[in-house]
């Protein structure tokens, strides 16, 4: 049986860029490719793990599963990317992911134009707290809905 030859152009490192692997919420997230006009990461996650509702106001984000499923919810309305489909987040449009498949999920994910996205994952590469990390992403062009806490919380007079 003959070896397939690499492509010489291609990171075949399993590991990120530099060996990076960022904790963002639970979720492994990889890089694998980046210059201005993109971000591409590959994503394992967790049974049941998500993200939580945001909005990338300059970017388009595009998700593909490799293995399984992931729930999606775009501006409201809910869906679900399957293994080897390509599902769309547009820029400006509230969406949030889930994986509700009952198994870890790997898939690719990726941003263009890349922005300060890199920049935000090493800011809050194994931050716990979902509260935390939504105060800081937007100084990195995200900007995640308040929790459901907040509903509860008084609004200043």
């Amino acid at each position: 049986m003959s070896k397939q030859p690499r492509l010489p152009d291609c990171e075949h490192d399993p590991a990120g860029i530099d060996g990076v692997t960022w904790n963002i919420m639970g979720q492994v997230y990889t890089p694998k490719q980046y210059d201005e006009r993109q971000f591409v990461w590959h994503a394992t996650f967790p049974e049941e793990t998500f993200v939580p509702p945001h909005t990338h106001p300059g970017q388009d984000e595009y998700l593909s599963p490799l293995d399984g499923d992931i729930d999606v919810i775009i501006d409201g309305r809910r869906g679900t990317v399957r293994a080897g489909e390509i599902g769309h987040l547009p820029k400006g449009k509230p969406h949030a992911f889930f994986n509700n498949s009952g198994k870890v999920v790997q898939a690719i994910f990726w941003a263009e134009p890349a922005g300060e996205l890199p920049a935000l994952y090493r800011r809050i590469h194994n931050i716990a707290s979902p509260k935390r990390v939504t105060e800081i992403a937007p100084e990195y062009g995200v900007v995640f809905a308040p929790p459901v806490s907040a509903a509860a919380e008084p609004k200043p007079d």
